[in-house]
């Protein structure tokens, strides 16, 4: 038997991920100019500055310069791209666009040439109308659009955003084909973003004539409009293929409107969505939780998978969603996501998002970098997006089987390494959710009797990273570890080598080494992989470890 790769998005969502080794499907190829084979990532400074005089040269450059120190560069932002304001509100003598000399001092092109120094690409903003979508007003380019063209090209701008205000009642078809026509004809290759607001339905004419375009009109820094954009968004798949890209706006992340977990389901969404990732908020001044979401290059290679296919619901009901992404090399995504007010429990399963039976799956958490496994079915309880937030540290953490001494210790108070060297307060936020109450001490399944693998006692406990020569893992869920830790989660999985399980990591009760079906409390958003193992002779068999000491 082979394997498939899933990926899961949670938080109110969760990505999960597994893997099987069959023939793999091809990258689409879209004939054209070669441009946002992959969905465009980078900068756009409209949702955190709209027109503000904050918005100038030195933020620009500023934004540049953070790209590459921060490392967002090498996680794939390209773009630094300007929005609204930044020309005067007249054309100057020859008919040009002229830069506002009190923002850019310099002029548009020592700006451009910055940021190229920088490694990074250059874009800019302009409506296809006669005036841009700003209470000012600022000079639109329906009219001028090959003279704008050519301007944009001297400058050196990579990515032109072309807006939708004061078209005069032109056909959309129309002005957005003469802006088209008019940037081929430069030379010069340049992104073009349809922002047209979706009232034309441009996924059903644009493929040839721009490489992403708007489906919703704007969004807003709240988790209603995020959640509608969304919504929306996700039911255009189809249109979607490299060089093409549905765009539900640019990203309210750190914007300081949503908690982080709805600001980790917003990221999530995007990413299953193939759209665009155009950070909009200032990130001078942005708190290690936004460069944390925004950055996290796990979630990010979902977004910019090469296959180049738009996540969508294989299920909906009552708030809660599962939504699937082929990967490239045969693997899924798949996001759990609860749009609801209260904690619910989503399920799935290897069958149900298309994959083939295997013994086992690897399970990546993407938020926290670590594998895990389970074997078929995941089930998470999935933490309402509308829920306080809770610091991460206070919130539960993978259960892991310790072998010995102190961490034996605390794995059967139920502790994490770092949760047992914190205050009683603080633990109590850990390993237990609501739903399975923390045991007391007393409890005789924390005596010998349970370190001797008594098949009356429960397993709850994770499986660790290692190696396991042959056997069939025990069934598993994945479960929220209570309210503290109410945020979006990404499974990953991958199928190389052998199942990796280490020497007496695998919880197993009964006579002769039989598997338990065995509840394992692990924090939302795993990646996942499956790989078939071949049994020993006479069948299943198991590496086992007692839990107690030697």
């Amino acid at each position: 038997m082979t394997l498939r790769r899933v990926t899961i998005l949670s938080g109110a969502s969760l990505l999960f991920a597994a893997c099987l080794a069959v023939p793999r499907a091809s990258a689409a190829v879209t004939p054209g100019d070669g441009l946002a084979m992959t969905p465009p990532m980078g900068f756009n400074n409209w949702n955190s500055t709209h027109c503000r005089a904050e918005f100038d040269e030195a933020m620009v450059k500023g934004i540049a310069d953070i790209f590459v120190s921060k490392g967002l560069k090498d996680a794939g932002y390209q773009y630094v791209n300007l929005d609204d304001c930044w020309a005067l509100p007249q054309r100057g003598p020859d008919g040009n666009l002229v830069a506002d000399p009190v923002r850019f001092p310099n002029g548009i092109k020592h700006v451009a040439d910055y940021v190229h120094s920088k490694g990074l690409r250059f874009g800019i903003y302009t409506s296809a109308g006669t005036k841009t979508c700003s209470d000012i007003g600022f000079p639109g380019g329906l009219g001028h659009e090959q003279q704008d063209a050519d301007l944009f090209a001297s400058f050196g701008v990579d990515y032109l955003k072309y807006d939708n205000c004061n078209n005069q009642g032109v056909d959309a078809k129309k002005r957005y084909i003469t802006m088209r026509d008019a940037l081929r004809r430069t030379g010069r290759p340049i992104v073009y973003s349809l922002c047209e607001w979706g009232e034309n339905k441009p996924w059903e004419w644009a493929s040839d004539v721009g490489h992403l375009w708007r489906t919703t009109g704007d969004i807003t820094d709240t988790y209603s409009s995020m959640l509608a954009i969304a919504k929306h968004n996700w039911t255009l798949s189809a249109h979607a293929k490299p060089g093409n890209w549905n765009d539900p706006d640019m990203l309210e992340v750190g914007n300081g409107g949503m908690t982080d977990t709805e600001y980790r389901s917003h990221f999530g969404l995007w990413a299953i969505m193939a759209a665009p990732l155009l950070i909009g908020s200032d990130l001078r001044k942005a708190t290690p939780q936004t460069l944390e979401i925004i950055g996290n290059r796990e979630i990010i290679a979902v977004d910019q998978d090469p296959l180049g296919v738009q996540g969508k619901p294989i299920k909906s009901g009552n708030g809660l969603h599962v939504l699937v992404k082929p990967l490239h090399n045969g693997d899924k995504a798949v996001l759990l996501f609860n749009e609801g007010e209260q904690a619910s429990r989503i399920s799935t399963s290897a069958a149900e998002v298309g994959l083939p039976r295997a013994n086992g799956y690897k399970v990546r958490d993407l938020w926290q970098h670590a594998d895990r496994h389970t074997a078929d079915v995941i089930s998470a309880t999935v933490p309402a997006p509308r829920q306080r937030d809770v610091p991460r540290e206070h919130g539960p953490a993978l259960g892991r089987v310790p072998t010995r001494g102190r961490n034996q210790r605390r794995h059967r108070r139920g502790l994490s390494r770092s949760d047992a060297d914190r205050p009683p307060r603080q633990r109590h936020h850990g390993h237990h959710s609501s739903h399975q109450p923390r045991p007391q001490p007393r409890d005789p399944c924390r005596r010998r009797a349970h370190r001797t693998h008594r098949v009356d006692c429960p397993r709850r406990h994770t499986v660790d990273s290692g190696r396991v020569a042959h056997g069939r893992l025990p069934e598993h869920q994945v479960d929220s570890a209570g309210p503290g830790h109410s945020e979006d989660r990404a499974l990953f999985v991958t199928g190389q080598g052998e199942l990796p399980v280490r020497r007496g990591r695998l919880v197993h009760t009964g006579r002769g080494g039989a598997a338990r079906a065995a509840e394992h409390r692990l924090p939302l958003g795993l990646h996942v992989a499956a790989r078939h193992q071949r049994l020993g002779p006479g069948g299943t068999r198991h590496q086992q470890r007692r839990h107690g000491p030697r």
